[in-house]
């Protein structure tokens, strides 16, 4: 897998473009999963593992890397499948979600596919809510799978969603705030409008890019000062269709939305995100998941609008 991962300055041009990279890899059996180049660090040999007293059983053991040490997840076991052997014949994909590293152990690895957003789509309507993908697309005529890792992790990690009791004890806002929120992650919404709940915010869920910059043109149409009654966008980076940075510099050339203040909220790790917000436009970067930092966020900036409009 040596230089699989080279490029990295020139992948990062593809961002804004609405276009990624993914890299393929099979789990137990031959369906393909595909994974954003930009969430990984490296691919490696399933190196030594050293096993965790009572820990999850998705969680095959611990590595010490580089003077790390970084939890290997059988990807294979939390999706409910069969477990992958740890052996010299598997792999291991380190990469940042949420704020963390870890590594997710995994039968093989393929290749780097480079392909558009638009390309990659809505899971099938009957996948229902147990279904661990977040999209899906196809590659020379085979389904690949992007998978929720959202939700693996939050099922064997856990995270907090609940907001300090000092944090909202300081809030101070108006009633009749409104976000719109745009994440393909089912975990990720539900985390969201859990934080806008407690803070008493209302909020308009969809499920991608494209989704969300049709119900704000569609507002907009209705009525063209959108801006004094929409507090804000929270986006996700990653989504089916149309992604975060590709949404934000559309809203922007639009005179009637350019106004909107804009958070990409993702799980995205890496230096490249702040320049990237800078950009296209974005007004705030936040590493999901963070109850207490989104709130303060979101409190913030309503708080500023709620002076402005007074």
């Amino acid at each position: 897998m040596a230089g699989i991962l080279d490029g990295v300055d020139q992948r990062t041009q593809l961002v804004g473009e609405n276009r990624l990279e993914l890299l393929l890899f099979r789990l137990a059996g031959p369906q393909i999963y595909g994974i954003n180049v930009f969430k990984v660090q490296e691919v490696i040999r399933c190196p030594q593992l050293t096993h965790v007293p009572n820990s999850n059983e998705v969680v095959k053991g611990i590595a010490n890397m580089r003077g790390r040490t970084i939890p290997v997840l059988d990807l294979s076991l939390a999706l409910k499948g069969k477990p992958t052997p740890v052996s010299e014949e598997s792999y291991v994909i380190i990469a940042d979600y949420n704020r963390t590293t870890q590594g997710f152990l995994v039968d093989s690895v393929e290749r780097i596919v480079n392909m558009n957003w638009e390309e990659i789509l809505a899971p099938p309507k009957g996948s229902g809510a147990n279904s661990y993908m977040t999209a899906v697309t196809r590659v020379d005529d085979q389904l690949v799978e992007i998978i929720d890792v959202e939700k693996v992790l939050s099922e064997v990690v856990g995270v907090s969603e609940t907001i300090s009791d000092n944090v909202i004890e300081e809030r101070q806002i108006e009633s009749g705030a409104t976000v719109l929120v745009a994440d393909d992650s089912s975990v990720a919404r539900r985390q969201i409008k859990g934080t806008l709940d407690q803070l008493g915010i209302d909020c308009t869920l969809v499920k991608d890019g494209q989704e969300a910059l049709d119900v704000l043109q569609d507002w907009a149409d209705e009525d063209p000062n959108i801006v004094k009654h929409l507090s804000m966008v929270i986006s996700d980076v990653e989504m089916p269709n149309m992604d975060g940075y590709t949404l934000t510099t559309e809203i922007r050339r639009d005179s009637r939305l350019k106004d909107l203040y804009v958070i990409l909220h993702t799980s995205l790790s890496g230096v490249f995100n702040q320049s990237m917000v800078e950009k296209v436009g974005a007004d705030k970067f936040i590493a999901k998941f963070d109850a207490d930092e989104l709130a303060g966020a979101v409190l913030e900036t309503v708080a500023l609008q709620d002076a402005k409009r007074a």
